[in-house]
């Protein structure tokens, strides 16, 4: 190999930790690949939080046109508020509201449970791509995740982030495993590797994969391209349902 010029690559089977995070060190005279903890607090994540409040507030200067046309049309669609609210949970299991446009009808909460055995995916979301509680507005917004801009009010007012684990109910909480808790480690993000990589069409193991890995993995480079991929996400509507 030495005589041809060839180079000499090692893979390591570390697939879901960023390159940022390893080292080769000797130990005891050996090469050892050293893994460094992920990076949850300090200055960056400060430039991140002055990042994201900076931008979701010139989004939303922009998106203003548009939202005011979507109210209008989910006003007129079915009968019920504009605004959707709900309860969340964010950074260190600490409870938010979060904000949306309605997409379902107002009665959508209590006919859940006779909807219930009707779910299409596995762990502890509930989720039916023909769900008959969506009303036809609801539909249009869900495919393109139009429902989902109201939430840089929540990103300015600090319980968002623009990129994120997705911000899960109580209920899947109660039940997570050990591993997935680590999600709440971070602020949940209005977009994250879960919306740019099939969103509902992810089953729930891997949903909590890639949120993990985005969480020990995270740079602000990573977000650039996260929100860079979210816009090819939603204009095919993939997975959205």
């Amino acid at each position: 190999m030495e005589r041809d010029d060839i180079d000499l690559i090692v893979a390591s089977t570390l697939i879901d930790v960023a390159g940022s995070r390893t080292t080769i060190r000797p130990v005891d005279g050996l090469p050892m690949l050293h893994v460094e903890h992920p990076t949850l607090n300090g200055a960056r994540r400060l430039v991140k939080a002055f990042v994201d409040r900076a931008g979701a507030a010139l989004l939303m200067v922009l998106a203003s046109p548009l939202l005011a046309i979507l109210a209008l049309a989910v006003r007129m669609d079915s009968a019920g508020p504009v605004l959707f609210r709900q309860v969340r949970v964010g950074k260190d299991g600490h409870e938010f509201v979060i904000f949306k446009l309605r997409t379902m009808h107002i009665d959508a909460e209590a006919r859940l449970a006779e909807l219930r055995h009707l779910n299409e995916v596995d762990g502890a979301l509930f989720k039916l791509r023909n769900d008959p509680r969506v009303t036809r507005v609801g539909r249009l917004l869900r495919k393109f995740s139009l429902d989902e801009l109201p939430q840089l009010l929540n990103v300015i007012g600090g319980s968002v982030s623009l990129v994120g684990p997705r911000p899960p109910l109580p209920e899947e909480v109660a039940v997570y495993p050990d591993d997935a808790r680590r999600r709440l480690a971070v602020r949940p993000g209005m977009t994250g590797l879960w919306q740019v990589s099939g969103r509902s069409d992810l089953s729930w193991d891997e949903a909590v994969r890639l949120d993990l890995q985005y969480m020990e993995n995270w740079s602000l480079s990573l977000d650039l391209v996260i929100m860079l991929r979210t816009l090819s996400a939603v204009t095919r509507g993939a997975g959205a349902y």
